[in-house]
């Protein structure tokens, strides 16, 4: 007749990590895994906040362990991209002072943010303990006024 089979409600779909043998090969040879969750890495992201103080945006933007020169802003047509160069190296040396293992590591990324509404001749910038601060004035609003037409 029909054969009975115990029905299993966990579903393969939701224990598949598409990244997960890439991170195996990864802690094989670092002891560490690439990525933490899909699509982030701490090496390629950085969080900002931005806040709303009436006359102007604050945006500040954690990137702790960078030096000033790895910072770099640019405004193109209307959109302000920060992007960030972080760089390391590390070197472990045995009991005798010989070198053992030496790791590099290099990471650019970058964030991108729509600056309607700013006045863009204003943002000032400062770099202090690891934040980004960007000082964002608002434009001055700009209120239509009507203006009556005449008809020929």
């Amino acid at each position: 007749m029909f054969e009975l089979t115990r029905r299993n409600n966990s579903s393969h779909i939701n224990s598949y990590n598409p990244f997960r043998e890439m991170e195996e090969l990864e802690r094989t040879f670092f002891g560490r895994p690439f990525m933490n969750y899909i699509g982030s890495s701490d090496l390629y992201a950085f969080r900002t906040d931005i806040t709303d103080e009436g006359d102007h945006y604050l945006l500040e933007a954690d990137l702790p362990g960078l030096d000033k020169k790895d910072i770099h802003l640019e405004l193109k047509d209307g959109i302000l991209t920060i992007q960030a160069i972080r760089h390391s190296k590390s070197e472990e040396k045995d009991k005798n002072d010989k070198l053992v293992r030496i790791e590099r590591s290099y990471g650019s990324f970058s964030r991108q943010f729509d600056m309607t509404g700013v006045d863009t001749d204003r943002i000032k910038a400062k770099y202090d303990n690891g934040v980004l601060k960007l000082d964002l004035p608002k434009k001055d609003e700009v209120v239509p006024t009507a203006k009556q037409l005449e008809i020929e």
